[in-house]
């Protein structure tokens, strides 16, 4: 698997495929500084080789990875959102709503904390 798109032809329900594709394309349009990849069968977005957020699927959600250190800091804002949480990602339901607001501080700490990060984990 090698795009997001080949990702995304592999799931299996449209309007599961749909909301992800969505939520996608809202952190390249709003981040178009972020690369893409698909990494351990995730798709990730990385900024200079560094990681900065995954997501992976399920039948009952998805999941948003965005390393422990940033988990800790955004426990509260995720727990607020409706979010079940675990130390290294929080799963959305497929039927809930998207606090974009959350994810865009998690993205932007995540740029500002590692830009002079070598490594692609932390």
């Amino acid at each position: 698997m090698q795009t997001f798109e080949d990702f995304l032809n592999q799931m299996d329900y449209l309007d599961q495929k749909d909301i992800l594709k969505g939520v996608l394309d809202w952190i390249k349009g709003k981040y178009p500084n972020l690369e893409e990849k698909v990494g351990w069968n995730q798709p990730m977005f990385t900024d200079h080789g560094t990681f900065i957020i995954a997501f992976s699927v399920s039948k009952k959600h998805f999941a948003v990875a965005p390393e422990k250190l940033t988990m800790d800091k955004f426990r509260d804002h995720i727990r607020k959102s409706g979010y079940e949480d675990s130390s290294m990602l929080f799963r959305i339901k497929w039927t809930d709503k998207i606090d974009y607001e959350l994810l865009s501080k998690i993205i932007e700490f995540n740029i500002e904390d590692k830009k002079n990060h070598i490594k692609f984990w932390r």
